[in-house]
């Protein structure tokens, strides 16, 4: 990647409210235009061959209702599957959640209007205030970053040898921390104070980008 501010500021994010059934939780978005259209970044999504070359291997029964786990990751069931539009996962760490613990990941794929695919990710998830203060969006919307950032990669060719082994390069920590600086900016456009939103971003950047020296 040569312009990682340029990567970041091609997402779109905003932060809001919603209902799960663990009750009402955050949501981080992120929307994004892909240049390849509608059918392949839904194959890109839902194939486990190519789902692990620009994420994580996942194994599991990937149709409507069954079960998926991501290596060293989450995993959850399938609520909903409309393709090539709309996919709705449970999103769960852990082999012994409590109800809190089990969050919603929705991926909506939508035709854009100058070709391609414009394509958003909502995840939900009730969160505890204390940590939500202490890190804010970032905590869970810059992991998405990467990964929407690797899905770009990978559609336009580009190859991810190990894509586990990028997240933790120095190209991906940079990322990370201006990652965890837009977030900070997308908090405070939710109603956060000036200072919540910097304190947020600030501990975000120290847990995913320890050795860089980008503040907020």
């Amino acid at each position: 990647m040569s312009d990682i501010v340029d990567q970041v500021n091609q997402t779109q994010r905003e932060v809001g409210t919603g209902r799960i059934p663990a009750g009402e939780g955050h949501t981080v978005l992120l929307r994004r235009h892909y240049a390849a259209d509608p059918e392949d970044v839904w194959d890109a999504c839902t194939d486990a061959d190519r789902i692990g070359r620009w994420f994580l291997p996942i194994t599991g029964d990937l149709r409507l209702g069954g079960h998926y786990q991501l290596q060293g990751n989450a995993g959850g069931t399938i609520l909903r599957c409309e393709p090539p539009q709309l996919l709705t996962v449970t999103w769960v760490f852990g082999d012994d959640p409590t109800e809190e613990d089990v969050t919603e990941v929705e991926v909506r794929l939508t035709p854009a209007p100058e070709g391609g695919t414009l394509f958003e990710l909502r995840h939900t998830a009730v969160v505890d205030e204390l940590r939500w203060a202490q890190y804010g969006p970032g905590a869970v919307g810059v992991g998405w970053d990467l990964t929407v950032i690797g899905l770009h990669l990978h559609l336009s060719g580009q190859v991810i040898e190990d894509p586990a082994a990028w997240e933790s390069s120095p190209e991906a920590r940079e990322l990370a921390a201006a990652s965890s600086l837009a977030w900070g900016a997308a908090f405070q456009a939710s109603g956060a104070t000036a200072e919540e939103a910097a304190i947020a971003a600030e501990n975000t950047t120290a847990f995913y980008a320890p050795d860089s020296d980008t503040t907020p």
